[in-house]
């Protein structure tokens, strides 16, 4: 969510008139994120009192879109806490701004919860089965665009920037994670639409209670455990360390299988799927830092962070699945 491209009040004058939301009030740029860039955006009237999120696309095509807006229509018709898509005054949801994607979006309310305890990671477990059951009969088709492939086609591209241990440990866990998903206990897992990347600040609280949850563009059909893994590798670890806290990850598998139960399968593919989804952020991260693009407001994160991970799921086992 870092601002690649500049957007002012003015440029907004003429464009925001195709929105049934009024003139544009106030835009401030959003500093957080590396992919697209974002802004707060008020406007003088509309349904969602006037708050919303303006988001332009740096990376993905109008043709690739359909999937990411359509997926939070779907959610948010079916009670799920997402933006909910506005569309202009032709029906269309993707429009160009400054020759790019873009989209206006209702503004959730509530902040991060960034030191979540056991009732907060009960909560996210809770609404991510919710999402995945919601999301079954969601006809568009999108594969998750930083999956298997994406981890073999870019790990060539950032091995020269590291030193051999880590460059070794990447090797070794994108051979791991391919044969893996050749296997016949990946195959049986059940999938669909994933959010891919519910971090902490992708999620909205009120006190406990979970507000809303945001920034699908990273969305894709893959298998629901990986969801579940990505949700668990951040929500529930020592960020010092990327040791598991073994309440918070119990009660956010705990309220996921209330909802959803796991599968035998699920059970015993958990361990490879927490480490891909420490792989998918480390690799990321690394493209990121060493691969950068220019923009206006960027902060790269910082690849240790899921390199520890990596190698502490594949020291110590995690909490199994109920």
């Amino acid at each position: 969510m870092a601002v690649f491209t500049a957007v002012s009040l003015d440029d907004l004058h003429q464009w925001i008139k195709q929105y049934p939301l009024g003139q544009a009030v106030g835009l401030e740029g959003i500093s957080s994120g590396i992919d697209n860039s974002n802004f707060f955006l008020n406007t003088a009237h509309g349904p969602h009192s006037g708050q919303y999120v303006l988001t332009i696309f740096e990376n993905l095509r109008f043709d690739q879109l359909p999937f990411y807006v359509k997926l939070m229509a779907h959610l948010a018709e079916r009670g799920i806490p997402v933006p909910a898509p506005v569309p202009n005054t032709d029906g269309e949801l993707v429009v160009a701004l400054h020759g790019k994607p873009a989209i206006i979006v209702s503004r959730l309310q509530g902040s991060s919860e960034l030191d979540p305890q056991p009732v907060h990671c009960g909560e996210v477990g809770r609404m991510l089965a919710r999402m995945h059951l919601a999301a079954q009969d969601f006809a568009l088709h999108q594969p998750n665009l930083r999956g298997l492939d994406w981890w073999v086609e870019t790990a060539p591209a950032v091995l020269p920037y590291l030193e051999e241990a880590e460059a070794a440990l990447l090797r070794s866990e994108v051979a791991y994670q391919s044969e893996f998903a050749a296997g016949a206990t990946y195959a049986q897992l059940a999938r669909g639409p994933v959010h891919a990347d519910l971090f902490r600040n992708n999620v909205m609280f009120e006190g406990e209670r979970l507000s809303g949850c945001f920034d699908f563009y990273f969305a894709g059909v893959d298998t629901w455990l990986y969801d579940v893994a990505v949700t668990v590798n951040d929500w529930c670890v020592d960020l010092a360390t990327g040791v598991l806290d073994p309440a918070r990850v119990r009660a956010l598998l705990d309220a996921y299988h209330e909802v959803r139960p796991f599968t035998d399968d699920e059970r015993a593919a958990w361990q490879p799927m927490l480490r891909a989804g420490a792989l998918r952020f480390w690799l990321s991260r690394l493209y990121d830092l060493h691969l950068p693009r220019a923009a206006e407001l960027l902060t790269p994160h910082d690849p240790t962070h899921f390199e520890r991970i990596l190698r502490e799921r594949i020291a110590c086992p995690a909490p199994n699945l109920p």
